[in-house]
């Protein structure tokens, strides 16, 4: 029996790439080392190598440099470090070609368009305020061109960069190299013939508009890395370790060790996924399990790591720690979904891989033939420069960054912030919507939805009850004690209090004896539930309602039954996504009764309960298997992977960081309504952008023949090139129109 070798992997943080061509020349660089599996994520600037031996990095990094590329082994906090500089690199150009530019284009404009305006010196004045831009802040296109170059290949730089140099090329042999003072032919001889024109403004006008949308992807790139910051900052930061004589001592958590035993006090965050030892607690899991009730732990029931202990003091042996506890299985899941989501080519690079070639080439030979056919150098090279601008990607880059900053605008209006470009096209395609129940379809806040007593009036039962609960700080408490006062008003002051740790408390309340508790509490006190009681528990615990038993006087007095609260907005918001067609389904760490009650009352037909963290991602994969387009909604640390996993994740801004930063959406709003809304909106963006980019390159092949024909001056195809990218940003612009029930102009 032959035994497989262990597969080894390595992160890698890859610099210098500009568009999906960048990544993917890096992934074919490494997949030609022996025994090497490289996948490279240019949206969070990734790769991860698998081998079957242990990697050598320095091969692998030597491998990425011959590439043209800068490479790491991955360190998160310098990755998200370098992230912020490049944003702040980046910011500083634009700054400075805003500042500059602008005015240097008005007056090349303007001097270009009316001659008798010139002065003495105008061209020292252009020149010495476009200079900056054109050389430090268009500097990373020239610098990746030129990497490019070297290393035999293209990308979008190599189109900007040689657009930029050719338009001051030609500005500089304007000024300086043709008779600049005749104006004769006025403003139509100008545009027909090359002499006499300057085209600065075509050089700025390209640098600053790339930077804008350079800007935008650096900031969205440092933010990548959100979802698996706030895992990482989730679990307890130290411990208090027990040792084998029983003395305590402070350590931080990354001492621990699995079958170290430590102490968990009231209101302290569990340190690991363990046993419990000694003591009774109740645990809130909520943000690892979906359980909206906090549940009841003693000698020998397990515990898991990131929840938080609300009463009562634990002595844990540790099982699971860092990597192999839970919380790093969800930090893993969130960390390898992301990459896989991320790695999909955006169709403006993928083009742009045959289109920038294409269009050097053709600006080469159009000039060649002009110059063949004796048309003289300066015909030729008008006519391959007007080729070369008539196709620089000016509106292919505002076509995505303008669409989403509109769009964005508008959602943070109607309660929706869209993330990045990358979810946007799998909103078109999405057939069905997973919710989690807790904090999502639910408020995640208990409250009293039934009351029982035969010895007492409700009122009465209340007051008695809320009293003893006043004292005391558990979720469920909490519940009786704002029930009982909108019941009863001024509750009286409770004695002899006492929390019996993980089951209740009891007090003395106007010279009576009260315990309040689990039913598991009366019957240790020797107390029986009347069977009509016992009737009562049976239908509630079906129901999938939280049951709490009171004795007065050692004998019981009644029940009370708590709920989470249905969002008020879950029915219509589910009615609202069966009229789209989408299929809804509850996705829930809580029991299947509780689930279906709640997915009963909210409309949503399927219910997927009992399922753990790392079970919901698997959920979301088996249905994407089953080919069906997968929405998420969620709001916890335990719906985080699934966020990552589904093609759209939605994530509730009332939830965890965890799941904000794995969700591709963030709903601002606590309305549900603002699910299919914002299906809507992410539907006409992704049109918006599609339209945006089918028009940037259906300009470029109708206006190329014209340019390469020499019917167009340079000037004129900067004239072109500005009304495309107008189009491009008032297309994106009828953005602003889309309105909460999603029947806008885009739609139409």
């Amino acid at each position: 029996m032959t035994s497989v070798a262990p597969v080894r992997s390595v992160e890698l943080a890859i610099g210098g790439m500009t568009c999906a061509a960048c990544a993917a020349r890096v992934e074919r660089k490494l997949n030609k080392l022996d025994g090497v599996r490289a996948s490279v994520n240019f949206a969070t600037e990734r790769a991860i190598v698998e081998t079957d031996a242990p990697p050598d990095e320095d091969v692998l990094l030597r491998q990425v440099s011959q590439a043209g590329y800068t490479a790491e082994v991955l360190r998160r906090e310098q990755t998200r470090a370098a992230r912020g500089d490049e944003a702040r690199r980046v910011w500083r150009r634009l700054v400075v070609a805003l500042l500059l530019g602008i005015p240097a284009a008005d007056l090349s404009f303007t001097l270009a368009l009316v001659p008798s305006l010139r002065f003495s010196g105008w061209q020292a004045v252009v020149l010495a305020l476009a200079a900056p831009v054109l050389t430090w802040s268009a500097w990373p296109f020239h610098r990746k061109a030129a990497v490019a170059l070297r290393h035999g290949s293209t990308s979008m730089d190599t189109l900007v960069s040689a657009g930029i140099l050719a338009a001051t090329a030609w500005s500089l042999y304007s000024m300086f190299g043709a008779d600049t003072a005749s104006g004769a032919d006025g403003v139509w001889g100008l545009l027909l013939r090359p002499a006499g024109s300057i085209y600065l403004d075509v050089a700025i006008g390209v640098t600053v508009f790339v930077l804008a949308g350079r800007l935008y992807e650096a900031r969205a790139k440092r933010t990548a890395g959100a979802a698996l910051r706030a895992l990482s900052e989730l679990g307890a930061k130290a411990v208090s370790l027990l040792d084998e004589h029983g003395a305590e001592r402070r350590v931080r958590t990354a001492e621990l060790r699995a079958g170290d035993r430590f102490v968990v006090r009231p209101g302290e965050t569990i340190a690991a996924d363990g046993v419990v030892l000694d003591g009774a607690c109740t645990v809130d899991g909520a943000t690892m399990t979906g359980e909206s009730v906090p549940r009841e732990v003693t000698l020998g029931d397990t515990v898991l790591g990131a929840t938080v202990a609300l009463g009562g003091r634990l002595v844990v042996r540790a099982t699971h720690i860092g990597a192999d506890s839970r919380i790093g299985l969800l930090t893993r899941l969130v960390e390898r979904a992301q990459h896989d989501k991320a790695s999909a080519q955006r169709l403006a690079d993928r083009i742009s891989a045959v289109f920038v070639p294409t269009v050097v080439a053709l600006a080469v030979l159009t000039a060649a033939g002009w110059a063949l056919a004796g048309s003289g150098a300066p015909r030729a090279f008008s006519a391959g420069l007007a080729v070369l601008i008539i196709a620089c990607p000016c509106a292919l880059g505002l076509a995505t960054p303008t669409a989403l900053l509109v769009a964005s605008g508008r959602g943070a209006q109607l309660g929706i912030f869209l993330k990045g470009t990358a979810p946007l096209d799998s909103a078109r395609e999405v057939d069905t919507v997973v919710f989690d129940k807790t904090g999502t379809v639910t408020t995640g806040q208990l409250t009293v939805t039934g009351v029982r007593s035969e010895q007492y009036g409700r009122e009465e039962f209340l007051r008695l009850v809320g009293a003893v609960e006043t004292a005391s700080e558990h979720p469920v408490a909490a519940a009786i004690t704002a029930e009982a006062r909108a019941e009863a008003g001024e509750l009286p002051v409770v004695e002899e209090f006492t929390s019996l740790s993980g089951l209740g408390a009891r007090g003395s309340v106007e010279g009576h004896d009260v315990l309040v508790g689990s039913t598991r509490l009366l019957q240790e006190h020797d107390i029986t539930l009347p069977p009509s009681f016992r009737a009562d528990v049976e239908t509630w615990e079906h129901a999938g309602l939280g049951v709490v038993a009171a004795a007065v006087d050692d004998t019981t007095a009644g029940l009370i039954a708590v709920a989470d609260t249905l969002r008020p907005s879950a029915p219509a918001a589910i009615s609202a996504l069966h009229g789209l067609r989408l299929r809804t389904i509850l996705l829930t760490g809580d029991r299947e009764t509780t689930a279906r009650t709640v997915a009963a009352r909210a409309g949503i037909d399927e219910v997927i309960a009992d399922v753990l963290p790392d079970g919901k991602a698997a959920v979301i994969d088996r249905l994407k298997r089953e080919g069906r387009t997968v929405a998420m909604v969620g709001d916890g640390v335990n719906d985080a992977p699934a966020l990552a996993a589904a093609d759209l994740g939605l994530a509730m801004v009332t939830g965890t960081d965890v799941a904000a930063g794995a969700a591709d959406v963030i709903l601002v709003s606590t309305d549900l309504s603002v699910v299919p809304r914002s299906l809507r909106l992410a539907r006409a963006t992704t049109r918006t952008i599609r339209g945006n980019l089918w028009w940037a390159f259906g300009y470029n092949v109708a206006a190329l023949p014209l340019a390469a024909a020499g019917l167009l001056n340079p000037m004129v195809s900067a004239a072109a090139m500005a009304l495309s990218s107008l189009f491009v940003v008032s297309n994106s612009l009828r953005l602003r129109t889309f309105d909460a029930s999603g029947q806008t102009t885009v739609d139409q």
